[in-house]
Protein backbone atom coordinates (compact mmCIF):
# COMPACT_ATOMS: atom_id res chain seq x y z
CA UNK A 1 0.00 0.00 0.00
CA UNK A 2 2.58 2.27 0.64
CA UNK A 3 4.22 1.62 -2.65
CA UNK A 4 1.02 2.62 -4.19
CA UNK A 5 0.99 6.01 -2.14
CA UNK A 6 4.12 6.82 -3.21
CA UNK A 7 3.85 6.36 -6.99
CA UNK A 8 0.44 8.01 -7.01
CA UNK A 9 2.69 11.07 -5.42
CA UNK A 10 4.89 10.81 -7.76
CA UNK A 11 2.32 10.50 -10.37
CA UNK A 12 0.45 13.66 -9.37
CA UNK A 13 3.30 15.67 -9.41
CA UNK A 14 4.34 14.96 -12.74
CA UNK A 15 1.23 15.19 -14.15
CA UNK A 16 0.61 18.66 -12.98
CA UNK A 17 3.92 20.06 -14.21
CA UNK A 18 2.20 19.66 -17.92
CA UNK A 19 0.70 23.19 -17.70
CA UNK A 20 -1.41 24.76 -20.49
CA UNK A 21 -0.57 27.64 -23.00
CA UNK A 22 -4.75 27.22 -23.76
CA UNK A 23 -6.91 29.88 -25.43
CA UNK A 24 -7.40 31.57 -21.03
CA UNK A 25 -4.37 34.49 -22.31
CA UNK A 26 -4.89 35.08 -17.97
CA UNK A 27 -3.98 31.64 -16.72
CA UNK A 28 -1.25 31.07 -19.47
CA UNK A 29 0.88 34.43 -18.78
CA UNK A 30 0.22 33.67 -14.91
CA UNK A 31 1.71 29.84 -15.42
CA UNK A 32 4.67 31.28 -17.95
CA UNK A 33 5.17 33.67 -14.55
CA UNK A 34 5.59 30.82 -12.40
CA UNK A 35 7.30 28.89 -14.56
CA UNK A 36 9.71 31.79 -15.03
CA UNK A 37 10.50 31.80 -11.44
CA UNK A 38 10.69 28.84 -10.57
CA UNK A 39 13.73 28.13 -12.99
CA UNK A 40 15.07 31.13 -11.87
CA UNK A 41 16.39 29.38 -8.75
CA UNK A 42 19.00 27.01 -7.97
CA UNK A 43 17.21 24.85 -6.08
CA UNK A 44 13.74 25.12 -3.96
CA UNK A 45 12.65 23.14 -1.17
CA UNK A 46 8.93 22.69 -0.07
CA UNK A 47 7.59 20.92 2.57
CA UNK A 48 4.24 19.96 1.71
CA UNK A 49 0.99 17.79 3.57
CA UNK A 50 -1.61 15.89 1.30
CA UNK A 51 -4.77 14.05 1.21
CA UNK A 52 -6.06 11.36 -0.69
CA UNK A 53 -10.33 11.19 0.17
CA UNK A 54 -13.09 8.69 -1.50
CA UNK A 55 -16.07 9.45 -0.28
CA UNK A 56 -17.71 6.25 -1.88
CA UNK A 57 -15.06 4.22 -0.68
CA UNK A 58 -15.37 5.73 2.88
CA UNK A 59 -11.33 6.73 2.49
CA UNK A 60 -9.83 9.95 4.18
CA UNK A 61 -5.85 9.84 4.43
CA UNK A 62 -3.44 12.64 5.16
CA UNK A 63 -0.03 12.80 4.83
CA UNK A 64 3.21 15.37 4.89
CA UNK A 65 6.28 15.14 2.61
CA UNK A 66 9.09 17.15 1.35
CA UNK A 67 10.46 17.93 -2.03
CA UNK A 68 13.87 18.73 -2.88
CA UNK A 69 14.52 20.41 -6.45
CA UNK A 70 17.73 21.09 -8.06
CA UNK A 71 17.31 21.34 -12.08
CA UNK A 72 16.47 17.62 -13.25
CA UNK A 73 17.38 16.68 -10.11
CA UNK A 74 15.23 16.05 -6.71
CA UNK A 75 14.60 13.98 -3.51
CA UNK A 76 10.83 13.30 -2.55
CA UNK A 77 10.08 11.88 0.93
CA UNK A 78 6.35 10.94 1.90
CA UNK A 79 4.49 7.77 3.17
CA UNK A 80 7.75 6.03 4.79
CA UNK A 81 9.53 6.45 1.16
CA UNK A 82 12.10 8.64 -0.20
CA UNK A 83 12.79 8.94 -4.21
CA UNK A 84 15.64 10.70 -5.24
CA UNK A 85 16.70 11.27 -8.74
CA UNK A 86 20.14 12.27 -10.44
CA UNK A 87 18.73 13.56 -13.61
CA UNK A 88 19.35 9.88 -15.35
CA UNK A 89 18.93 7.35 -12.18
CA UNK A 90 16.40 6.67 -9.88
CA UNK A 91 16.21 5.20 -6.56
CA UNK A 92 13.28 4.12 -4.39
CA UNK A 93 14.03 3.82 -1.03
CA UNK A 94 11.43 1.74 1.10
CA UNK A 95 12.25 2.69 5.06
CA UNK A 96 9.72 -0.49 6.28
CA UNK A 97 11.59 -3.07 4.51
CA UNK A 98 14.90 -1.71 4.30
CA UNK A 99 15.53 -1.84 0.28
CA UNK A 100 15.90 0.49 -2.56
CA UNK A 101 15.00 0.01 -5.79
CA UNK A 102 17.17 1.39 -8.72
CA UNK A 103 15.72 2.20 -12.26
CA UNK A 104 17.05 4.43 -15.17
CA UNK A 105 15.02 8.18 -15.66
CA UNK A 106 13.06 7.58 -18.66
CA UNK A 107 13.55 10.49 -21.15
CA UNK A 108 10.36 11.29 -22.37
CA UNK A 109 8.98 14.77 -21.81
CA UNK A 110 5.88 13.28 -19.95
CA UNK A 111 8.23 11.36 -17.57
CA UNK A 112 7.90 10.92 -13.97
CA UNK A 113 9.98 13.86 -12.44
CA UNK A 114 8.32 15.73 -9.48
CA UNK A 115 10.77 18.76 -10.01
CA UNK A 116 8.14 19.75 -13.32
CA UNK A 117 5.52 20.63 -10.58
CA UNK A 118 7.60 23.42 -9.92
CA UNK A 119 9.40 24.53 -13.31
CA UNK A 120 7.95 23.28 -16.32
CA UNK A 121 4.77 23.73 -18.67
CA UNK A 122 3.63 22.40 -21.66
CA UNK A 123 0.92 22.37 -24.33
CA UNK A 124 -1.25 19.57 -22.54
CA UNK A 125 -3.84 21.07 -20.78
CA UNK A 126 -6.53 23.49 -21.19
CA UNK A 127 -6.00 26.62 -18.37
CA UNK A 128 -8.61 29.29 -17.43
CA UNK A 129 -8.92 31.46 -14.28
CA UNK A 130 -11.39 30.52 -11.50
CA UNK A 131 -12.95 31.98 -9.06
CA UNK A 132 -10.76 32.07 -5.83
CA UNK A 133 -11.94 31.65 -2.44
CA UNK A 134 -8.34 33.13 -1.16
CA UNK A 135 -8.11 36.94 -2.10
CA UNK A 136 -4.02 36.21 -1.80
CA UNK A 137 -4.80 33.35 -4.80
CA UNK A 138 -5.58 32.77 -8.06
CA UNK A 139 -6.69 29.63 -8.93
CA UNK A 140 -6.78 27.52 -12.08
CA UNK A 141 -8.59 24.98 -13.13
CA UNK A 142 -6.53 22.34 -15.25
CA UNK A 143 -8.38 20.15 -18.02
CA UNK A 144 -6.43 17.63 -19.94
CA UNK A 145 -6.48 17.72 -24.09
CA UNK A 146 -6.27 13.87 -24.23
CA UNK A 147 -7.57 10.99 -22.11
CA UNK A 148 -5.84 10.52 -18.58
CA UNK A 149 -6.04 8.93 -15.41
CA UNK A 150 -7.68 12.50 -13.97
CA UNK A 151 -10.64 14.43 -14.92
CA UNK A 152 -9.66 17.87 -13.79
CA UNK A 153 -6.69 19.51 -11.49
CA UNK A 154 -7.29 22.79 -9.25
CA UNK A 155 -4.16 25.18 -8.94
CA UNK A 156 -3.63 27.43 -5.99
CA UNK A 157 -0.91 30.15 -7.18
CA UNK A 158 0.14 32.72 -4.63
CA UNK A 159 -0.67 36.25 -6.72
CA UNK A 160 2.20 38.54 -4.94
CA UNK A 161 5.21 35.53 -5.17
CA UNK A 162 3.89 33.97 -7.97
CA UNK A 163 3.94 30.34 -6.51
CA UNK A 164 2.48 26.90 -6.30
CA UNK A 165 0.73 27.04 -2.40
CA UNK A 166 -1.73 24.17 -3.31
CA UNK A 167 -3.45 22.27 -6.02
CA UNK A 168 -6.41 19.49 -6.11
CA UNK A 169 -6.34 16.75 -8.13
CA UNK A 170 -9.86 14.32 -9.58
CA UNK A 171 -8.61 11.50 -10.54
CA UNK A 172 -11.45 8.40 -12.76
CA UNK A 173 -11.49 6.29 -9.43
CA UNK A 174 -13.43 8.68 -7.64
CA UNK A 175 -10.23 9.80 -5.71
CA UNK A 176 -9.85 13.57 -4.74
CA UNK A 177 -6.02 14.35 -3.89
CA UNK A 178 -5.60 17.66 -2.21
CA UNK A 179 -1.62 19.52 -1.93
CA UNK A 180 -0.89 22.05 0.57
CA UNK A 181 2.65 23.74 0.59
CA UNK A 182 3.50 24.41 4.12
CA UNK A 183 6.61 26.07 3.20
CA UNK A 184 8.58 27.44 -0.21
CA UNK A 185 12.51 27.43 0.51
CA UNK A 186 14.92 28.72 -2.59
CA UNK A 187 18.20 28.90 -3.17
CA UNK A 188 19.37 26.71 -0.20
CA UNK A 189 22.83 24.82 -0.56
CA UNK A 190 22.62 21.65 -2.69
CA UNK A 191 25.53 18.97 -3.53
CA UNK A 192 25.32 16.14 -5.84
CA UNK A 193 25.33 14.14 -2.77
CA UNK A 194 22.21 15.33 -1.85
CA UNK A 195 20.79 13.21 -4.86
CA UNK A 196 22.33 10.54 -5.08
CA UNK A 197 21.75 6.93 -2.84
CA UNK A 198 24.52 6.22 -0.45
CA UNK A 199 23.56 2.59 0.88
CA UNK A 200 26.78 3.07 3.71
CA UNK A 201 24.09 5.33 5.53
CA UNK A 202 21.94 2.30 5.29
CA UNK A 203 22.96 -0.98 7.28
CA UNK A 204 22.01 -4.37 5.85
CA UNK A 205 20.14 -2.33 2.88
CA UNK A 206 18.52 -4.72 0.27
CA UNK A 207 19.22 -3.71 -3.39
CA UNK A 208 16.96 -4.02 -6.13
CA UNK A 209 18.54 -3.17 -9.50
CA UNK A 210 15.92 -2.92 -11.87
CA UNK A 211 18.21 -1.39 -15.03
Amino acid sequence: MKTRTILTTLFIFSAIAGYSQGKDTKASTLLDEVSAKAKSYKSIKVDFSYTMENTKAKINEEKTGTLLVSGDKYKMSAAGQTVICDGKTIWTYIKESNEVQINTLENKDDALTPSKLLTSYNANYKSKIIKSTDPAAETVELIPNTSKNFTKAILGIDKAKKQVKSFTLYDKGGNTFTYKIKTYLTDSPVTDADFTFDTKKFPGVEVIDMR
